[in-house]
């Protein structure tokens, strides 16, 4: 089987629920909801734009409790009252033919204070991120942290509640779940930090929740994913061996995916200078066909998405070039691969339905996104 003909035959997922192709829209924050948390019509136009293609679309996360907006217009799966703006975005999203993926998470000491009650951020550990004029978090208590566990649950039901054909759990990216896997973050001394298996209980707590959840709220089948960063750049940080045992967990917990988060497909280690082994592929070799993967990063042209599904990983998800070129699968579909566009047009912004805010981050953000000279 070419590469083009594995991009394009459907797959089924481990629980059962089977996607038109292999292609996914990555999950990507537009910056674009209303104050209330409620998904915006402007939002609701970029995925129907983008939904038409892909076989399925992860959504920008959605926090699951007030503490943990990470994003000014960042939408709510924190309330029953966000079930109907909810429904919303799954119902436009599978109109165009695409199964709908909603991910949660908590952005722990990531939030702006401005965001979050009483301006109080929180983490596993009261220790700040290494970035300039990061604040420091207040540590999370026990009952906290078990409430924050519910939230997860809770959103996966509204989820479901919403027609959402799965939910995807954000451990990557530096949020809580991240950083309760971290050793930068959480120096925590009773059971929820200090061993690698303590940092391990609080996203597998998470996991179990959900899946219990869901259990609850349908017998249909029903997605759970799981993304994660590799590696942290801080000191402790999370190193690739750290990431291969957690890889390894994952792989009991029956989810439909691990995805990773990565800037280049084929990237190595950013850590251990003297690797040059694609992260992808040792933990390709790690999971050993247990759980289906999705790679990502920096896929743009043709050949791009080719080399990236010649490497044995069955998934691939694209980000920022379904945001520079819409018909991406469909020009790939029907052999129209030389009209891809691979670099952003800055003067395109209506005819590519991109919400203002995350317009303007985007050209406001030098190196952020390959931009077309003009």
């Amino acid at each position: 089987m070419s590469a083009i003909e594995k991009m394009f035959s459907s797959y089924t997922f481990p629980s059962g629920v089977e996607v038109k192709n292999r292609v996914i829209m990555a999950p990507m924050t537009n910056f674009g909801s209303h104050d209330d948390g409620t998904v915006s019509e402007k939002e609701l136009s970029y995925y129907r734009k983008r939904a038409g293609g892909v076989g399925t679309v992860i959504t920008a996360c959605a926090f699951v409790t007030p503490s943990g907006k990470g994003f000014q217009g960042e939408f709510g799966a924190h309330d029953d009252s966000m079930i109907d703006s909810l429904k919303s975005l799954a119902s436009t999203i599978k109109g165009e033919g695409a199964k709908a993926i909603l991910q949660i998470f908590h952005g722990g000491r990531m939030c702006p204070p401005e965001l979050v009650p009483n301006g109080e951020i929180v983490s596993a550990s009261a220790v700040p991120a290494e970035r300039e004029g990061a604040q420091t978090p207040r540590e999370l208590m026990e009952d906290e942290i078990e409430s924050i566990i519910q939230d997860f649950g809770h959103a996966a039901r509204r989820a479901v509640e919403a027609g959402f054909d799965g939910v995807e759990l954000h451990g990557a990216n530096t949020f809580l779940i991240q950083q309760f896997f971290s050793p930068h973050s959480n120096r925590r001394s009773d059971k929820w930090g200090g061993t690698l298996e303590n940092r391990l209980r609080f996203p597998l707590a998470v996991i179990e929740e959900v899946k219990k959840a869901v259990n609850k709220a349908t017998n249909a089948p029903f997605i759970i994913g799981y993304r994660l960063s590799p590696e942290e750049r801080e000191n402790p940080g999370i190193t690739m061996e750290d990431t291969l045992t957690l890889v390894d967990v994952l792989t009991n917990q029956e989810l439909d995916y691990i995805h990773l988060s990565l800037g280049e497909f084929f990237q190595s280690s950013m850590r251990d200078k003297e690797s040059t082994t694609p992260i992808i592929e040792m933990i390709r070799e790690k999971v050993n066909g247990r759980t289906p993967i999705i790679g990502v990063g920096s896929i743009y042209a043709a050949e791009d998405a080719k080399k990236a599904f010649s490497s044995g990983i069955p998934l691939i998800a694209l980000g920022h070039e379904l945001i520079i070129d819409p018909q991406w699968v469909q020009k790939m579909e029907s052999g129209r691969e030389n009209d891809i566009e691979t670099e952003l047009d800055p003067t395109a912004q209506e005819q590519l339905v991109v919400p203002d805010s995350l317009w303007n981050a985007i050209i406001n953000s030098p190196g952020w996104f390959p931009i077309k000279k003009q």
